[in-house]
């Protein structure tokens, strides 16, 4: 493939992304399980113009999330399962977050980098409603997004915790509580605090209680740019401070150390981005879009290990070290005061 049609594939990659989300907001996965069904049936539960959900359904069985298994009729493959909005693990929120309520503000990227602000900006100073604002499901699907998968998907990043001397761990920003949950069931004698928005906490009683947590967790709505509640031994941030920008991301390090006390740590998980791009790296350019995504959706940085310091030092923490987790792109960035 030459360069040209290597950049023009790279312009492309949206397809997919369109194709899946239109499958989402139809529910076409759900009304395809469990058997196959054929277009017009389809049409009919979707709502949907049914020669137009023809060709969606044919785009969709190009890349395996369903199949043709006679002309006009489609089963979905074992690819597209998540996609159903009642699968047990499914993927239907995330793909609505990141490939359409996300994907609004990132049609604003050159103006984001021509003026530095956020695309929120950019459209309240242009007049124009966003995506998320106008959706009355945005938050439910930002909720069931963050912090929401499975514990064993964070042991990596508890396994690179020191948590064995801790009595009380806060779980700053931890959405539906995965991190929290994997380093209880780690550490038996362990109790923890979930602290977020409150109706983010409120949400994660559920399965605080599926989990056998909910004796051991504390759950507290706070804004943490307002103020950080008392009573852990450590705390931990995970992808919180990069939503934010330098004053505001100091200002919850400053809640975070009255909140600690003296001797207290806190455990920074983010992205540390290295002080030169030299190369092609598909682990790297994966921190780099995040970054992109907060220049565009939230008006924060991803952050190099100098930067990372100097925030700490603003906010009168002592670095300690930053210490990069096994089979993850997070960084562990111990901080005390």
């Amino acid at each position: 493939m030459t360069s040209k049609n290597q950049l023009v594939e790279m312009a492309m990659g949206y397809f997919r992304s369109r194709v899946l989300v239109a499958a989402a907001r139809l529910e076409l996965a759900d009304a395809l399980h469990p058997n196959p069904k054929s277009t017009m049936e389809l049409a009919n539960e979707c709502h949907a113009d049914a020669a137009a959900l023809q060709r969606l359904l044919r785009a969709l069985a190009s890349f395996g999330v369903c199949a043709e298994t006679a002309p006009g009729t489609f089963a979905l493959t074992a690819l597209g399962q998540p996609l159903r909005k009642n699968a047990t693990d499914s993927a239907w929120p995330a793909i609505l977050f990141w490939g359409d309520l996300l994907s609004d503000s990132w049609s604003y990227l050159t103006e984001c980098v021509k003026t530095g602000e956020s695309a929120r900006d950019v459209m309240a100073r242009e007049g124009h409603v966003s995506r998320w604002s106008k959706d009355p499901s945005a938050g439910g699907i930002f909720r069931a997004v963050m912090g929401t998968a499975p514990a064993e998907d964070y042991q990596a990043i508890v396994d690179s915790c020191d948590f064995a001397s801790a009595t009380v761990v806060a779980d700053l920003g931890g959405g539906g509580g995965g991190l929290l949950v994997a380093a209880l069931k780690t550490f038996p004698n362990l109790k923890g605090m979930l602290v977020d928005w409150p109706e983010t906490a409120k949400a994660a009683e559920a399965r605080m209680a599926s989990e056998g947590m909910a004796d051991r967790c504390q759950l507290l709505g706070a804004n943490l740019l307002q103020a950080v509640p008392d009573g852990a031994d450590v705390y931990l941030l995970k992808h919180v401070l990069h939503g934010y920008s330098d004053t505001d991301a100091a200002q919850v390090l400053r809640n975070c150390r009255e909140a600690l006390g003296r001797g207290g740590c806190l455990l920074v998980l983010e992205f540390v981005l290295p002080d030169q791009v030299s190369k092609a790296d598909e682990a790297l350019e994966r921190r780099l879009m995040s970054d992109m995504n907060m220049l565009a959706v939230t008006g924060g940085k991803e952050r190099s290990e100098a930067e990372w310091r100097r925030l700490a030092k603003s906010a009168g923490l002592t670095w300690v070290a930053a210490t990069g987790v096994p089979e993850d792109l997070v960084s562990v960035i111990e901080l005390r005061f």
